[in-house]
């Protein structure tokens, strides 16, 4: 690989894209202005993952760009036409409670960023893989309407259901409250796969359940498992919002996302949708994720429960992940919940 092109690169799945990359001896040029900060506050700020970016991976080169802004993305690409072999798409604004404070940012974000990217792909490297990191969400509140049963601590599906292994690509996007952030990631994920459809694009949306790891900077509105861990750590009050606590997510580590960005790439498809997450082999209700934190910190969380549920909350989604691992049998899970959690306490504490 002589150039790849990676947008949020220090983010959580941005870093890790950056990092995969330039072990392999790409020049990876990250796209990044840290408005993660201006989401969630300064405790989300990106920039420590930037200068760590700079300072150690060889042939990183940091863009401060904005992806709305499409006049300087076309520059960018530009300047490497001929030379891109890959363009990872991870930037986003990722909390649907954000985007209903903030609607035309949201969509500026997400969906005309992710078509300034595509049509500057299309230009410039129109042979090489676009890789976007959609999400889950497309699918809206559809999940609410699967039959599930209340466990103790979890909510789960019935048995023998078809999505009993998880929940698979053929989940209807339509009819469904999607949150604004849902609406405007669909709306990208739809530009991904037409571009890939009817341009003939190597392109991919890979949507995503929940998304982690140790460089993930948690706040409340986004970022589950790390910010459980973090307040269990500090002693912050945690706040569960409405089915009981019992909802359920899986949850993938960004090493194992980006091994499957790594696998696509290696043989790319038009187009192509598929659902990722931790699937049955990682996954956890906000009740269990309070036990295990507690149990590894040593400390009891400090956490409270409101009624009102999150609007376009899912109460249960576990990913089927396997479209994904028929077409690329080769790829695998590294990391369970267990492990995940441990590398995020030690990051924290």
């Amino acid at each position: 690989m002589r150039v790849a092109i990676v947008t949020g690169s220090a983010g959580l799945i941005g870093s890790e894209t950056v990092k995969r990359f330039g072990h392999d001896g790409a020049r990876v040029l990250g796209i990044d202005n840290d408005m993660r900060a201006e989401f969630f506050g300064p405790e989300a700020s990106t920039k420590k993952t930037r200068e760590e970016l700079v300072k150690n991976v060889r042939g990183y080169e940091h863009h401060g760009l904005d992806v709305r802004d499409a006049s300087a993305i076309a520059d960018l690409f530009k300047q490497h036409a001929g030379k891109i072999d890959a363009v990872v798409h991870t930037a986003s604004q990722p909390s649907h409670d954000w985007a209903a404070r903030d609607p035309q940012t949201d969509f500026g974000v997400n969906a005309t960023g992710t078509l300034n990217l595509l049509e500057a792909a299309r230009k410039y490297c129109p042979e090489a893989p676009f890789i976007f990191t959609s999400t889950n969400k497309v699918y809206g509140d559809t999940p609410n309407r699967l039959p599930l049963r209340e466990l103790e601590k979890r909510w789960e599906i019935e048995p023998g259901h078809e999505y009993e292994q998880g929940i698979s690509e053929t989940m209807s996007i339509d009819y469904t409250k999607h949150s604004l952030f849902g609406a405007s990631k669909a709306a990208a994920d739809l530009l991904v796969q037409e571009y890939g459809r009817y341009f003939g694009m190597p392109t991919v949306s890979f949507r995503g359940g929940c998304l982690t790891g140790p460089a993930h900077a948690g706040t409340e509105l986004h970022g589950f498992l790390s910010y459980v861990m973090i307040c269990a750590v500090t002693g912050r009050p945690y706040r569960v919002f409405g089915y009981k606590g019992k909802q359920v997510r899986d949850s993938i580590h960004s090493f194992d996302l980006v091994e499957a960005f790594a696998e696509f790439l290696r043989a790319p498809r038009p187009g192509e949708v598929y659902n990722v997450g931790g699937s049955r082999h990682c996954n956890c209700s906000i009740l269990e994720a309070i036990d295990l934190c507690q149990q590894i910190s040593g400390k009891k969380l400090n956490w409270s429960y409101e009624e009102a549920n999150r609007v376009g909350d899912h109460i249960w989604w576990i990913s089927d992940v396997r479209k994904f691992q028929s077409h690329y049998p080769s790829w695998t899970f590294r990391y369970g919940l267990r492990e995940i959690l441990d590398e995020i306490y030690r990051a924290i504490a």
